[in-house]
This record gives C-alpha cells, sequence and structure tokens, in this order.
C-alpha cells in the first residue's frame, strides 16, 4: 500500500470518528443508557488498541494488560483523546519512509503472545480494526433508532474533495 493511501485512509479514520462521536453524544441517554454503554465501551476499545499499535510503533511500553479499560470512560473525555491519537496517527504516516514501513517489528500483545508485523501492517490493521468496530457502534444506534453516520470512504473522499463530484465526460 502506498504511503499516501495510509495517509488518506488515516484521514478517513479521523473524520470517521469524529461523525461517530457526534451521532453519539445527540442519543439521550436516559432510556439508552445500556446501549450508549456499550457504544462506548466498543469505541474505548479502538482507542485501546490504537495507543497499543501506538506503542509498538515507537518502541515504547504501553500500560495495558488488556485491550479494553476496566472503567468506562465519558463520552466526551473519549472523544477527546481518540481525536488526539487519531492525529498522532496522521502526522507519524506523514514523516514516515517506505524504508519505515517495510520494516518489522516484534511485540508482544496484551495475552502474552509474541508478535511480529511491518509498520505497514501495523497501520493497516489500525485501520480496519477501526472500521470493523465503529460499524458495530453503528449497529448499536439502530438498535436505538438513530441513523449512524455513513463513514464510506467514497463519502469522506466527496466531503474533502467536493470537485469529485462535479460530471466528469466519462468514457
Amino acid at each position: 500500500m502506498s504511503k499516501t493511501s495510509l495517509q488518506s485512509l488515516l484521514a478517513q479514520k479521523s473524520w470517521a470518528n469524529n461523525e461517530l462521536f457526534n451521532v453519539l453524544a445527540t442519543v439521550s441517554s436516559e432510556p439508552h443508557a445500556a446501549a450508549i454503554h456499550s457504544a462506548i465501551r466498543t469505541l474505548n476499545h479502538i482507542y485501546v488498541v490504537d495507543q497499543i499499535f501506538r506503542a509498538h510503533l515507537t518502541g515504547e511500553p504501553h500500560n495495558y494488560t488488556a485491550t479494553n479499560t476496566q472503567a468506562t470512560p465519558k463520552l466526551g473525555d473519549l472523544q477527546f483523546a481518540v481525536a488526539e491519537t487519531d492525529a498522532w496517527f496522521e502526522s507519524h504516516v506523514a514523516t514516515i519512509t517506505d524504508k519505515q514501513l517495510n520494516e518489522s517489528i516484534s511485540f508482544r500483545f496484551t495475552d502474552g503472545d509474541v508478535g511480529q508485523m511491518s509498520r505497514e501492517e501495523m497501520l493497516f490493521h489500525v485501520i480496519t480494526h477501526g472500521s470493523y468496530h465503529r460499524g458495530n457502534v453503528g449497529q448499536v444506534l439502530k438498535s436505538m433508532a438513530v441513523a449512524p453516520p455513513r463513514d464510506l470512504y467514497t463519502k469522506f473522499l466527496h466531503v474533502r474533495e467536493p470537485s469529485r463530484r462535479q460530471a466528469q465526460a466519462l468514457a
């Protein structure tokens, strides 16, 4: 995968996360407390895994012993933390070289097993893992009769670059 594609997919991840947090913030917690709690737990899981892989990429230790925390953060606090982490990933990829993308890194999963992935594979995991679980949160929203945001890559590209929506001559 090209660095340009990784940059675009990480920008889409940031945009989609923000869209999802904004919709979730509009839901009244009174009748939907359990569902909202479930959604926040899922979003927190994405955040924790992102933090773990951020640590793997930087070679720094992390303090996680599981892929979620015992305590559930407040939605606003989590949204802020996720936005900071998303910005870190975007900045990181902007400065990484192709050689670094191909470097293989050995690490330990939270269950104690060892693993090895290239930096590019780690970044791709962060992208796809977040997408998968945003879909889970979208299903939770649907269960509350709330339309989840359409976080499609095509929508992101057209929101980011409206000129792509202009009619083009088709061959």
